[in-house]
């Protein structure tokens, strides 16, 4: 179960990147649905563990708030 162990982790890797991408590059309201879809699909992947450490990871992220500056850029290009 080793290989599976390290295969769950490189998703939870993979999914707080999918996260912190998003972050930089969507308006607030886009990254929440955008966090909303990743958890979906990977309480179906990730251990328990790995799930609950993620949810509170992206709901550390939602509460963030961008710079102005780079919100008003996402808005002129949306």
């Amino acid at each position: 179960m080793q290989g599976g162990i390290a295969l769950s982790e490189q998703i939870f890797q993979a999914c707080k990147e999918l996260i912190n991408d998003a972050k930089m590059g969507c308006a607030d309201m886009v990254f929440k649905e955008i966090c909303l879809e990743i958890l979906s699909r990977a309480r179906n992947v990730l251990t328990e563990r790995q799930f609950k450490q993620l949810v509170a990871y992206a709901a550390e992220r939602m509460k963030e708030k961008i710079p102005f500056e780079l919100q008003q850029k996402l808005m002129a290009h949306g």
